[in-house]
């Protein structure tokens, strides 16, 4: 089964009421198949490019294709550093889209992706849609 991490941009304060519902809706019960599946929501277009990086991005393509044993070797597959390759691992486990194993040579960490795919929507307005209380100004 194709497991899909979905991952949305929209606004702050929807971001709040839709989990303040998700809560409220697990509590009660009332989870449907829809509300169940991996979702990761931005608050907005700069969050997402901030957190998911093209160089963040390459990391999760080499993980999947590749599957390394240890942070080491995802170093070496994306030719950087180390220390930056498990700074930008641990903010993307943060996030929950990639998750640590024990196991690998030498009880080292394998980075594991729990997802086959990753689609993203992205609403981007061109022009502010929020109203505004401003008149115009009149040429009188």
């Amino acid at each position: 089964m194709t497991t899909t991490l979905h991952i949305t941009v929209g606004d702050r304060e929807q971001l709040r009421e839709d989990a303040l519902q998700f809560v409220q809706a697990g509590d009660a019960g009332d989870l449907t198949e829809s509300d169940q599946k991996a979702v990761l929501q931005f608050g907005s277009y700069d969050d997402l490019v901030d957190v998911l990086t093209p160089l963040r991005l390459d990391l999760l393509g080499a993980i999947a294709e590749h599957d390394p044993k240890s942070i080491r070797e995802v170093s070496r597959l994306v030719d950087r550093d180390v220390s930056d390759v498990h700074s930008d691992l641990k903010r993307l486990e943060v996030l929950g889209i990639l998750d640590f194993e024990q196991g690998g040579p030498g009880g080292a960490m394998q980075p594991d992706i729990p997802f086959d795919r990753i689609e993203m929507q992205i609403d981007y307005p061109l022009v502010d849609e929020t109203p505004t209380d401003e008149s115009p100004a009149s040429a009188d």
